[in-house]
């Protein structure tokens, strides 16, 4: 169990700190999009911003669900 914690606090804390300098860093960008939803738009954003923010989704994402397939041998 304490295994499983780390784990959970490392994954979190990662993705929440990439984030963060996603956020900082994406504040002086210009080039903004729009993503086409089935029945909506979205607001524009910038580019940068949704390619990040799928990318730290998937990330946070793939660890969580990894998780059950990592049994503690006894």
């Amino acid at each position: 169990m304490n295994y499983l914690l780390k784990k959970i606090f490392f994954v979190i804390t990662f993705n929440t700190s990439l984030f963060i300098i996603l956020v900082i860093g994406i504040q002086n960008s210009s080039n903004r999009s729009r993503v086409d939803f089935l029945l909506d738009k979205t607001v524009s954003l910038p580019i940068g911003f949704i390619i990040g923010t799928s990318f730290i989704s998937g990330s946070l994402f793939g660890n969580l669900l990894s998780l059950n397939f990592y049994k503690k041998k006894e």
